[in-house]
């Protein structure tokens, strides 16, 4: 389309408020149709909406819009500037980061963690710039620490073991390749969660993949144990959040996994911007983008990805993937409805940044609650987990762990895991189960002791005060 300047003709009062244009220019079609930004007049088509001025990138990259509607809406400008808006909102209105924070940002290599590693990059960036430009006695806040990490997946996907190789030296590439400041890069083998000597944790990791043969519950167990090595390397390395550049797309499809899965109770926990269920809270700034955009700005900004190590879902996963896909396709605002309509069950006490004992900090906090109408946490009793998969657990699921001996770790695994992982990764066979459990890494089997330990210790403590089975409550 072609576009032509015209100048509206000046009209004479200086108090003039209808809306004209006195010497300014805006954009017109070639067939007379204008814009008026300040009136929200008729819309050219090829015109960025926000703008009012820049081509829209369907017109200027018609190879990266595709068939998203953003690129037909927005010059690559706006664009980049909406994302961006999306991500500090989310940062801001969470205390997702302070300046005292260590971040660990988790890059798988595609486009959603590489577009939040750019956007934490940029943020530390803009926090450096302005602590080098203050006076020496004005620095009172320190710029916040970023490390990246990647998770390498070889024991678990032997057929793939040579892309995650080559992936995970082309993330290090990626990250050595930023400006300053600089970051520490962590390529963290799944393994590592056994024991420091990586030959056993690998064989005891791939005979656990062997044992567990249902799809979904070995993609599920993978997921869990990508968390548990985050979780192991950031707190060995001093970090204090981890940063996952989990988006809409991703949280629309748990949603419908979780659903079908049987896992409703524990939804809420995995769909909000913070989960401190975890020693190290885990914070989801893209939440609230779709993997299209994503998609669309790594393009537009000539962000390096790694798709090699990005293997196809299987199993359930891979149906409802699929199924959210062509949904999309049909109406590209069904993710973000599934997400809107999940978005309304009511979050867990962890779903929340712990508060710290910085007095800028928590002043900081009650300026946000006021900003975004949020209300103060009320103390809440503590959540029972799923000891596999650490999913919350309703106060019904744990009942079974009463009267449970010490010496029936299994027994206890079985009681106080989520239906989920009874039925696609716990042994169906009980006598299988201590095969299994001296596979699982010595964190979730410590937990599972400890909860036999509370367990037996509380009944020992009201002994006297239950009922035997000769009374009959008389």
């Amino acid at each position: 389309m072609k576009i032509i300047r015209r100048k509206k003709m000046a009209c004479n009062s200086a108090s003039c408020e209808s809306g004209c244009y006195k010497d300014d220019e805006r954009p017109v079609a070639a067939n007379g149709n204008a814009s008026n930004p300040r009136r929200g007049g008729v819309n050219v088509p090829g015109v960025c909406l926000k703008c009012k001025i820049n081509q829209t990138i369907a017109v200027t990259h018609p190879a990266v819009a595709g068939s998203a509607g953003e690129g037909g809406r927005f010059c690559a400008d706006c664009f980049r500037s909406n994302l961006l808006g999306k991500f500090r909102f989310a940062v801001t209105s969470n205390a997702m980061i302070s300046p005292s924070d260590n971040i660990l940002v988790a890059f798988s290599g595609g486009s959603a963690s590489r577009v939040a590693l750019q956007f934490v990059h940029e943020m530390q960036q803009k926090a450096q710039k302005n602590f080098d430009a203050s006076r020496e006695r004005e620095r009172v806040l320190p710029v916040f620490g970023v490390g990246v990490a990647y998770i390498d997946e070889t024991t678990m996907c032997a057929e793939a073991s040579s892309e995650f190789g080559e992936a995970a030296n082309e993330v290090e590439l990626i990250v050595s390749n930023l400006t300053p400041p600089t970051k520490q890069f962590l390529a963290i083998p799944t393994e590592s969660i056994y024991s420091p000597e990586l030959a056993v944790g690998r064989d005891s990791l791939k005979r656990l993949g062997d044992v567990v043969r249902d799809l979904t519950g070995k993609e599920d167990l993978n997921k869990h144990l990508r968390m548990l090595s985050l979780q192991k390397a950031a707190f060995d390395n001093g970090y204090n959040k981890i940063v996952l550049g989990t988006c809409t797309s991703r949280i629309a499809c748990h949603v419908l996994e979780a659903t079908v899965k049987g896992q409703g109770f524990s939804l809420a926990a995995d769909i909000q911007y913070v989960d401190a269920r975890w020693k190290v809270p885990v914070v989801l700034p893209l939440r609230d983008c779709l993997s299209e955009e994503l998609n669309m700005l790594c393009s537009l900004d000539s962000l390096k990805t790694v798709e090699a190590s990005q293997q196809p879902r299987a199993g359930i996963n891979g149906l409802i993937s699929s199924f959210v896909k062509l949904l999309q396709e049909e109406n590209p605002s069904r993710e973000s409805t599934i997400v809107r309509t999940a978005g309304k069950l009511t979050p867990f006490s962890f779903n929340k940044t712990p508060e710290v004992d910085d007095p800028n900090e928590r002043l900081a906090t009650k300026r946000r609650q006021k900003k975004y109408n949020l209300k103060p946490d009320k103390s809440q009793p503590p959540e029972s987990f799923c000891l596999v998969c650490s999913s919350p657990l309703k106060k019904s699921n744990t009942s079974g762990l009463n009267g449970l001996a010490l010496e029936e770790t299994s027994a206890v695994i079985y009681a106080a895991a989520c239906s989920s992982c009874q039925y696609q990764i716990l042994p169906k066979d009980t006598s299988s189960m201590e095969h299994f459990l001296s596979l699982l890494p010595q964190s979730i089997t410590t937990l599972a002791k400890d909860s036999s330990d509370s367990h037996m210790f509380l009944r020992e403590q009201i002994q006297d005060l239950l009922l035997s089975d000769s009374d009959d409550g008389t």
